[in-house]
């Protein structure tokens, strides 16, 4: 832009002044980016299944480098856990033939639990990278991405499959794309719920951190340098004051990456919040507030917007996105039988060979037993899913529905839920020993620890997501007490309880596994179990029954799902979506 006498005016020649913020967020950047590349070499590192130590060192002095390199495999693990979540979920959404299927397999995987994925897994990423601990680093992430992916998937999934008619008729008037729609409905539509989601998921795979870095499978025990591997070498050695160092480290470490990452997330997902009139509070972040003053993150987002642009031009010849609800009848009508046909024939095959590998092997009357210990499981299920309910659906609507309540109740309840809860099982089975309560009724508050944060957070999640312009409707009518629960509430924050629900009873189930079977020194607990039985299983390398019993764990969490979950998601989906 030129000025008089063709020379360039003011505007143009002053040059944006080097502000602090820019340089605060630069340099953290850049240490961030010095700290992976100086912990790189580590992750490479000779490693040789014979002589691989079983324990790391619990010396109290390598726990901020054990904390770091838990902290890596966390984020290296919800990376692929998001990204599973945006084809998985879209896919299941979208494709009402695949839909048959990809949830169902979904449920079966929920129900599969750590344990199970690693006893077939470890071997496969050690021959991956031979002579490489890379190989036991991507079994261990693997093992995060699967006490993560799965509950991000149930609650980005039922955002999409209940987004309200008015939106799709928007998307469709403007000829959105696949592409355009994902990115401008899609992911804003459902990212309340996704940020909710992933910070209960990242919380949960702190829960089974011990299991995923101190892996035993086949009779053998291999140790990555963290914090899980650090608090199992102190409890096997019966060192509480060293669980007591990891639990202090461990909440610093929370508390670090709740104020300076899911914070943020939670602060700024509020922009894609749905209503028509605005909220008097919103939640706030110093964190987030620094990075909107700074021009680093937009410099940085410049050279990837023809990128966007480009994969817009690409898309736009598959045609205009359809509605998640979208069916076309006919189609369906003519390809369901074959698929259906060609599904059944595939799943007979693999049961007859697992059954033909179990019978020549531990037997098909194992299977009785595996049904008859699971039942006791499904009974402490059961009774932690109505405990929770009952407990935690009017806190989570109480924090929820108050701006200035949820300001301070959020981190705490964020820090309680992302804290790994097995850390505290020593100091439980020492005072389960001194009170003289078995582990068959310990194990229920064991398994709760993990499982029951999934309810809350949900109902939170649901209750600030209701829209002001309903809760002033609901003031101005003087509708309260129970006719207001009634009417409003429990109906506002159906669908999200459901996705609590079926997550948290997944969670239980996975953390029976640890939670049926506790040691502190000498002393040794084990609960009647499908829990126990699968750890018991995998720890003496026994495939045949680690195959029982996942199989028999899947038959309960889809039976389940499929009888009361799947029913309660219609019904949600149909009567309860605003």
């Amino acid at each position: 832009m030129a000025g008089e006498g063709g020379f360039p005016s003011r505007a143009v020649l002053r040059r944006p002044a080097l502000r602090w913020v820019d340089v605060l967020v630069a340099a953290a950047l850049l240490g961030l980016l010095y700290g992976l590349l100086r912990l790189a070499p580590a992750l490479n590192a000779p490693f040789l299944p014979d002589t691989a130590p079983s324990f790391v060192s619990t010396d109290p002095s390598n726990l901020p480098y054990y904390a770091v390199r838990s902290l890596t495999r966390m984020f290296a693990a919800l990376i692929p856990s998001v990204l599973f979540t945006f084809v998985y979920a879209i896919a299941a959404a979208r494709l009402r033939r695949a839909e048959k299927v990809l949830l169902p397999v979904l449920d079966i995987l929920q129900s599969v639990p750590v344990l199970g994925f690693l006893s077939v897994t470890v071997t496969a990423f050690i021959n991956l990278f031979p002579g490489s601990a890379l190989g036991l680093e991507c079994a261990s992430v693997f093992a995060i991405f699967t006490a993560m992916a799965w509950n991000m998937t149930f609650a980005f999934y039922y955002s999409l499959i209940s987004q309200p008619q008015e939106l799709d008729e928007a998307a469709r008037v403007m000829r959105l794309t696949k592409w355009q729609r994902f990115w401008r409905l899609d992911v804003p539509g459902g990212m309340i719920p996704l940020v909710w989601n992933g910070m209960m998921s990242f919380g949960g795979a702190w829960f089974f951190l011990a299991a995923s870095e101190s892996i035993s499978v086949l009779n053998r025990t291999y140790a990555l340098p963290g914090m899980g591997s650090y608090a199992a070498a102190a409890i096997a050695r019966g060192d509480l004051g060293k669980v007591g160092i990891a639990i202090g480290v461990m909440m610093v470490l929370v508390i670090g990456v709740n104020a300076l990452f899911w914070r943020p997330m939670v602060a700024w997902s509020e922009r894609f919040r749905v209503e028509e009139s605005e909220a008097a509070e919103h939640p706030r972040s110093v964190v987030l507030d620094t990075l909107r003053r700074s021009s680093v993150p937009e410099r940085l987002g410049r050279p990837l917007r023809p990128v966007g642009r480009a994969l817009d031009r690409w898309t736009r010849p598959f045609g205009p996105a359809e509605h998640p609800l979208f069916r076309p009848q006919k189609r369906e009508r003519t390809g369901d039988v074959f698929f259906a046909g060609a599904l059944a024939a595939l799943v007979i095959f693999g049961a007859w060979k697992a059954l033909a590998y179990v019978q020549d092997t531990a037997g098909l009357a194992e299977f009785g037993h595996a049904f008859a210990v699971g039942a006791a499981t499904f009974g402490r299920v059961v009774v932690l899913l109505v405990v929770a309910t009952l407990v935690w659906v009017p806190v989570g609507v109480w924090i929820g529905m108050n701006p200035r309540v949820s300001r301070f109740a959020q981190p705490v309840v964020q820090v309680l839920a992302s804290f790994p809860a097995n850390f505290l099982f020593p100091f439980a089975t020492a005072f389960f020993v001194l009170v003289g309560i078995p582990l068959n009724a310990g194990a229920i508050v064991l398994m709760a620890l993990g499982a029951q944060w999934y309810i809350l957070f949900n109902v939170i999640a649901g209750a600030s997501s209701i829209p002001s312009d309903l809760r002033e409707a609901m003031t101005l009518f003087r509708v309260g007490g129970r006719l207001r629960w009634r009417k409003f509430i429990l109906p506002a924050i159906f669908p999200y309880y459901v996705t609590g629900g079926i997550t948290a009873a997944g969670g239980a189930w996975n953390a029976s596994i640890v939670g049926e079977i506790v040691e502190y020194g000498h002393h040794h607990l084990t609960a009647t179990g499908l829990g126990a039985y699968i750890a018991q299983a995998t720890g003496t390398g026994d495939f045949p029954r680690i195959l029982i019993g996942v199989t028999v764990m899947s038959v309960y969490v889809v039976a389940a799902n499929r009888l009361l979950w799947r029913r309660l998601y219609r019904l949600a989906e149909t009567r309860y979506a605003l």
